[in-house]
């Protein structure tokens, strides 16, 4: 992988977005329906696109919100839908668009007051706390944010009434049903103006802030925190969290640093990320550069992305700790410091993330549920507490309340913040300093994720691989133990293969948006070892793939 040169330095005026170009393309440029690019597509999270490209205007938010509508009429939901946004600058105006589509369709829509930012587990924990003992009039959510992308992007996501991100079958309707309106020129939309929506009866301005940092002290040890008097600093990235952290320390009594406050819809203040790019991604060293800067300084130190569902631990010890390792580590605490969760609880771990996990958990003899890549496969399990932490190797995790009841369905970075702190406090030792302990314990994990180049026939053919195409017997001079195309915790397909050796293995899955396959791989030896999975992985799935061949 290139490493641009502008990689960890902050960001040249040069590359700044213009937000008043960006709004008034988000309003005046018509998609080209001719353009698959252009179209309305749900990814794993939601529609994402940029008004510079065609791919997240005004057209696409009133027909994906009236498609929500449709599906909800047709579902019977009608309860409140709680609405948040992000910082990102077509975001204030994408909610906007979705208000005046939902207003006029009647729905009941609850939105933060006073135009305020919502991070995403926030919209997640209010839908289940509302649903909590009903059975009708259930609450759903939609929250505007691209994530992490650059600042030129947009995104939507829609959260039905479990909470959490939408499965396939309900995006896959709403993407059907968007595109048809898109086709249609929106002559099937409802809508009303702007000022007539937000003055609407059926549209509630209410705080969203204090109800989550009240409740957090049903899933962090918040006291022990506040007796600690640990050295805390968090860096919101500018994003939808930055108005959280003061409420945090005023009711629980913390003195967390916010060392950076400001919201700026061209995220100015960031350091450039690997490739040249503006993005807030906070398991990035580049990105994070600001904050691992100052890890000398604090205690424990974190941040979140835009829309706060993703953590960066940073720590005296190991700076900014890679996400497979963090997890590693709160998965060893959480299991032994919350003695009322169900002992037959699995934890959940992505295909693609460490097998450190593996280790950790049969040390515990606790049970792993592995399932595609996807915050979306870990729901049902937080949703009936048959999962009691779930996480991604992207930097993604939520887990249950202390009693053991669902707290999100949706990742929750600030919960994995505190936790960070948690563990520190109640164990002496920062997070960085327990995985340490861990590569003792288990040996030094050495992980990477590179990008390989593949045909669209050649992707399409690789999502649908079956084991048997896989000839090889042996990785890397080892015996392969298993050859899986669908995840051991639920056998849903996981789109893409993976090989499992005794020392390491290796994913791979097409991307949905480049003309290449991901591959990831881990080894339990050494660097060569990778690097010989690596090799061995791209002439294992090139040969099962097969030549390509152009029309």
């Amino acid at each position: 992988m290139a490493i641009s040169p502008l990689a960890g330095k902050p960001a040249p005026k040069e590359m700044l977005i213009d937000p008043v170009r960006l709004e008034r393309e988000y309003f005046e440029r018509k998609p080209d329906l001719d353009d698959p690019g252009q179209l309305v597509s749900f990814g794993t999270s939601g529609h994402r696109g940029s008004p510079l490209r065609g791919s997240f205007t005004e057209a696409h938010i009133i027909a994906i919100t009236q498609a929500i509508c449709d599906y909800r009429r047709a579902q019977g939901t009608d309860g409140p839908l709680y609405m948040g946004k992000d910082t990102h600058a077509v975001s204030g105006p994408a909610q906007r668009t979705a208000l005046e589509v939902l207003a006029a369709n009647g729905v009941q829509t609850i939105i933060q007051r006073d135009d305020g930012f919502t991070p995403t587990p926030v919209i997640s924990r209010a839908i289940l706390v509302y649903n909590r003992a009903r059975a009708e009039h259930l609450a759903d959510g939609i929250v505007i944010t691209p994530s992490h992308n650059p600042p030129e992007d947009g995104g939507f996501k829609y959260n039905p009434t479990n909470g959490g991100p939408a499965d396939t079958d309900v995006t896959q309707w709403v993407e059907n049903r968007a595109n048809e309106l898109l086709r249609n020129g929106n002559t099937g939309v409802k809508r009303v103006g702007f000022t007539t929506a937000l003055n609407a009866d059926t549209t509630h301005q209410e705080d969203f802030v204090l109800p989550y940092v009240n409740d957090l002290r049903n899933v962090v040890d918040m006291e022990a925190i506040r007796a600690a008097n640990l050295e805390l600093a968090v860096d919101p990235l500018g994003g939808a969290a930055v108005h959280y952290w003061e409420p945090i320390n005023t009711v629980y009594k913390l003195q967390i640093a916010v060392v950076n406050p400001k919201v700026d819809p061209t995220f100015s203040f960031m350091t450039v990320d690997h490739d040249g790019e503006i993005r807030m991604d906070c398991s990035s060293p580049y990105a994070m550069a600001r904050l691992v800067g100052l890890k000398d300084r604090y205690q424990v130190a974190f941040a979140n992305d835009t829309d706060a569902d993703r953590h960066g631990i940073v720590t005296p010890s190991a700076g900014l700790m890679n996400p497979n390792h963090y997890l590693s580590v709160a998965i060893l605490y959480l299991l032994a410091h919350r003695p009322h969760w169900p002992a037959q609880a699995a934890i959940g771990k992505t295909v693609v993330s460490s097998s450190m996990i593996d280790r950790v958990v049969r040390k515990l003899g606790r049970r792993l549920s592995e399932v595609p890549v996807g915050f979306k496969w870990f729901v049902p399990g937080f949703f009936d507490g048959s999962c009691c932490f779930g996480g991604e190797e992207s930097a993604g995790a939520s887990f249950l309340r202390h009693d053991g009841s669902v707290w999100t369905t949706d990742k929750d970075g600030p919960i994995m913040d505190l936790l960070a702190a948690e563990i520190t406090t109640r164990t002496g030792k920062d997070p960085g300093e327990h995985y340490r302990a861990l590569t003792a314990e288990f040996g030094t994990a050495y992980y990477t994720r590179i990008d390989a180049p593949a045909t669209a026939e050649q992707k399409a053919r690789l999502e649908k691989l079956s084991p048997e195409a896989v000839k090889e017997a042996n990785l890397a001079g080892e015996p392969i133990t298993a050859k899986l195309t669908r995840a051991p915790g639920n056998n849903a397909p996981i789109g893409g293969l993976k090989v499992v050796a005794h020392s390491g293995w290796f994913a791979a899955r097409p991307s949905g948006t480049e003309a290449v396959y991901k591959i990831y791989a881990e080894s339990f030896k050494d660097e060569a070892h990778l690097n010989a999975i690596v090799s061995e992985a791209q002439e294992m799935v090139n040969s099962a793939l097969g030549p390509a061949t152009y029309s």
